[in-house]
């Protein structure tokens, strides 16, 4: 099988405790994993993106956090609606959306 042409990682990680930090999965990220992996397959990407959950990406306070690779493009991604933009913009565009960029 050749290596996947995206992958977008999606910080799932789960945070005990009152940590000021806070955590991704405190912020719907599994559901933001669900809805990746859910468009990966409606869409008929499947075998070409990959979606999935990730441990810790250390930017819980921005959470959640997802970054696609090979790019290694960094987003904060609130809402299912920002998600879907990242993959009408970002995955079949190839634009990167830069309101919700980590790193600019």
């Amino acid at each position: 099988m050749p290596p996947f042409e995206k992958h977008i990682f999606i910080c799932t990680f789960r945070r005990e405790g009152n940590d000021t930090r806070g955590c991704c999965s405190a912020k719907d990220s599994e559901a933001l994993r669900d809805f990746f992996k859910e468009e990966v397959q409606k869409r008929g990407w499947k075998g070409k993106i990959r979606a999935n959950a990730s441990g810790c990406l250390d930017h819980c306070a921005q959470g959640p956090t997802v970054v696609i690779y090979p790019e290694a493009t960094w987003y904060r991604v609130p809402t299912l609606q920002d998600a879907k933009e990242i993959l009408d913009e970002h995955i079949e565009k190839g634009k990167v959306v830069e309101r919700l960029l980590i790193y600019k």
